[in-house]
C-alpha cells in the first residue's frame, strides 16, 4: 500500500492552521478576535448532519442485532461502564484540586450581583435536576428531535425506530437496507464538510489566542495547568490500564485518533468529529451496533472531561472564596454532579453553565457567581481540554465494549493500531467496498 505524503493528510492541515491561528491571535489581537466566525461556520456545517447520521447508524446497528435481548444487555454493560467511569473522574478531579489547592489564599468576596446574573443563565440548564433531565431525554414531536439538536433526544427516537423494525421483522429489512443508505449519504456529506476542518481550526484558535490570550497570565494559569494535567492523568493512569486490559495500548489509540484530536484542539468542540470516530472505530474492528450505540450515547452520558472539570471547578471556588466544604458535603456535591453531568453536550457552553447550574442547586446561591466570574476568561482554554477527554473517553469506552461484547475483530484492530494508514482518516467516509477490506479470520468478533 503506497503512503501519501504527509502534506496531504488532514491533520497536517489542521496543525498548520492552529499554529497558524495562534499565531495570527498574537500579533493581531483585535483583528483574530472576530475571526471566531469562521469555527462557528464549521461547527455548524457538522452539527447540521450530526441528528440524521446518529439516527440511522443506531437504528441500523440495533435492528441489525436481531435480537432486542441482546440489544438491552449491550445497553446495560454501555451505561454501567459509563456511570463507572463518571464516578472516577468527578473523584480524581476532587482529589487532585484538593492537594494542589490553586485557589487557596485568593481570599475573593461574593458578589450579589454577579450572583443574580449567573444564576439567571444557570436556570435555563438544570432548573429541575434529575426529573428536568429526564424529561428533556423526551422530543416534544418527533421532528423536534432533530431540529432542537439534542444527541440524546435523537438517540431515544432511534432506539424506538429500531425496536420498531425489530418487531417486523422480514417486513422491516427494506426500511433498514434504506436507512442504511442515507446513512452513507449522510457520510460522504461529511467527508465533503471535512475539507473545510483547516479553516474551522483556524479560526477558532485566532479567536482564543485573540480574545484571552492576556488573561491566561493570571493567577487563574494555576488552575487551568492543574486541570490539563489532570486530564492528562485520567487518560494515561484511568484509561491507560483499562485499555491495557481490554488488549490495547492506549498510546497507539491516541495515535490511531490523531486526526480527530487535532480538529478538537482547533475548534474546542468534540461533536465536529462525531461522526469521524464513529466511521473510524468501525473500520478499526468494532462492531457496527457497538459503535452505534456506544458513541452518541457517550456524548451525553460518558464526559469524563466534563466531569473533571464540574468537580475541579466547584473546590477551586471554594478555595477562592474561603468557604470551608466537609467531607460530606463534598461527597455530596460529586453525587449531586454525578446526575447533572449528564446530557451536558446538549447545553450551550457546557461545562461552565453546568457547574454553575450543579452549585446554584446545591447550596450557596453567591457561590456560583463568583465561579463564573473567575473561570469565564480561561474557560475557553479549558473546554479544549474537556472536549479532548472527552473524545478519548468514548473511544476507549467503544473498543473496551466492543471486545466485552464479542463484537471487536481483534486482529484487525491490531493491525490498525501498527498502521493507522490502513484506515486513513481522510478517505476513510468514502465507500470502501466490501471485497476491497482485509480479510476478516473467523472467531475474531
Amino acid at each position: 500500500m503506497n503512503r501519501r505524503p504527509f502534506y496531504r493528510h488532514l491533520y497536517f492541515w489542521v496543525l498548520v492552521s492552529i499554529v497558524a491561528g495562534i499565531a495570527v491571535g498574537v500579533a493581531f489581537p483585535h483583528q483574530a478576535a472576530e475571526l471566531k466566525w469562521l469555527a462557528d461556520v464549521f461547527i455548524a456545517l457538522v452539527k447540521m448532519v450530526i441528528a440524521p447520521t446518529i439516527f440511522c447508524t443506531v437504528v441500523v446497528g440495533i435492528a441489525g442485532l436481531g435480537n432486542l435481548a441482546r440489544a438491552g444487555r449491550l445497553a446495560l454493560v454501555t451505561i454501567g461502564y459509563f456511570t463507572a467511569l463518571t464516578v472516577v473522574a468527578l473523584a480524581i478531579g476532587m482529589v487532585v484540586i484538593s492537594v494542589v489547592r490553586p485557589g487557596a489564599g485568593l481570599g475573593i468576596k461574593p458578589d450579589p450581583k454577579l450572583a443574580k446574573a449567573t444564576l439567571d443563565t444557570a436556570s435555563t440548564a438544570d432548573k429541575d435536576g434529575l426529573v428536568g433531565f429526564v424529561q428533556g431525554m423526551v422530543p416534544k414531536s418527533l421532528l423536534g428531535a432533530f431540529t432542537d439538536g439534542q444527541i440524546i433526544q435523537v438517540l431515544v427516537v432511534a432506539i424506538l425506530v429500531a425496536i420498531a423494525l425489530s418487531f417486523m421483522g422480514a417486513r422491516g429489512a427494506s426500511a433498514v437496507r434504506g436507512i442504511e443508505t442515507v446513512g452513507k449519504i449522510m457520510f460522504g456529506v461529511i467527508r465533503a464538510i471535512m475539507y473545510a476542518a483547516p479553516v474551522g481550526a483556524f479560526g477558532g484558535m485566532a479567536f482564543t489566542v485573540g480574545k484571552y490570550g492576556d488573561k491566561v497570565l493570571g493567577s487563574l494559569a494555576a488552575l487551568m495547568g492543574t486541570f490539563y494535567l489532570t486530564c492528562v492523568l485520567f487518560v494515561l493512569a484511568v484509561l491507560g490500564p483499562i485499555a491495557w486490559l481490554s488488549g490495547f495500548n492506549i498510546l497507539k489509540f491516541l495515535r490511531l485518533i490523531k486526526d480527530e484530536l487535532l480538529i478538537v484542539l482547533g475548534t474546542s468542540s468534540s461533536e465536529t468529529v462525531l461522526p469521524r470516530m464513529m466511521a473510524k472505530l468501525e473500520a478499526a474492528g468494532a462492531g457496527r451496533s457497538v459503535v452505534g450505540l456506544t458513541i452518541p450515547t457517550g456524548y451525553s452520558f460518558n464526559l469524563d472531561g466534563t466531569c473533571i472539570y464540574l468537580t475541579m471547578g466547584a473546590l477551586f471556588i471554594a478555595q477562592a472564596t474561603g468557604a470551608h466544604l466537609s467531607l460530606g458535603t463534598q461527597l455530596g456535591l460529586l453525587a449531586f454532579m454525578l446526575i447533572s453531568s449528564k446530557g451536558a453536550a446538549g447545553v450551550t457552553g457546557a461545562g461552565l453553565v453546568t457547574l454553575a447550574a450543579s452549585l446554584s442547586a446545591f447550596g450557596d446561591s453567591a457561590l456560583p457567581a463568583v465561579g463564573i466570574a473567575l473561570l469565564v476568561g480561561i474557560d475557553r482554554f479549558m473546554s479544549e481540554a474537556r472536549a479532548l477527554t472527552n473524545l478519548v473517553g468514548n473511544g476507549v469506552a467503544t473498543m473496551v465494549i466492543a471486545r466485552w461484547q464479542g463484537e471487536l475483530d481483534t486482529v484487525r484492530f491490531r493491525q490498525v493500531l501498527d498502521r493507522p494508514d490502513l484506515i486513513d482518516g481522510d478517505t476513510l467516509l468514502a465507500e470502501e467496498p466490501e471485497e476491497e477490506r482485509e480479510p476478516v479470520s473467523a472467531g475474531t468478533r
